[in-house]
């Protein structure tokens, strides 16, 4: 059965642009990715867990930072994994270098036995259109495109 996963994003207005946050995922998998390698913070949604408290703990859980209301539905996304994302966008600033992520352990190197621990967003900068298309993985970035419609006073379609 394909995943689901909620999320939230948080964004600011500056000089009249609209930017989002985004997380890099951390650990070595991603470590010397970039471009399409950023993300809304999500996670899975347990079982039996809401979308919407699934979006604000993963959201917490990635950044430490309580997500304030209101919130705005952002409808959902599909991955070519075929992962479902689902996001609401909420307006918010923080200064990215003092976000804290929960960590991860894996084996690294592979068939080493060893253990490592590693942060599971390693970075998170705030990005504006034009550096979102660029950095944000290509489903995601529907979710941006959808907020500027919405902050447009346009509706989603």
């Amino acid at each position: 059965m394909p995943k689901k996963s909620a999320g939230l994003a948080m964004y600011r207005v500056r000089d009249g642009a609209i930017e989002i946050l985004l997380v890099h995922l951390g650990g070595p998998f991603w470590a010397k990715k970039d471009a399409g390698a950023w993300f809304l913070p999500k996670g899975e949604i347990g079982a039996g867990e809401d979308e919407l408290a699934a979006a604000k703990r993963e959201f917490e859980e990635e950044t430490g930072i309580k997500p304030s209301e209101p919130l705005v539905a952002l409808g959902s996304v599909k991955h070519k994994s075929g992962k479902t994302v689902t996001a609401w966008a909420f307006e918010g600033d923080c200064d990215p270098a003092t976000i804290r992520s929960n960590t991860f352990t894996m084996e690294w190197p592979p068939r080493s036995g060893k253990q490592r621990e590693f942060p599971e967003i390693d970075r998170a900068d705030f990005f504006d259109t034009g550096r979102a298309r660029e950095k944000m993985h290509p489903a995601e970035f529907e979710f941006f495109e959808r907020l500027q419609k919405l902050l447009a006073g346009k509706a989603l379609t």
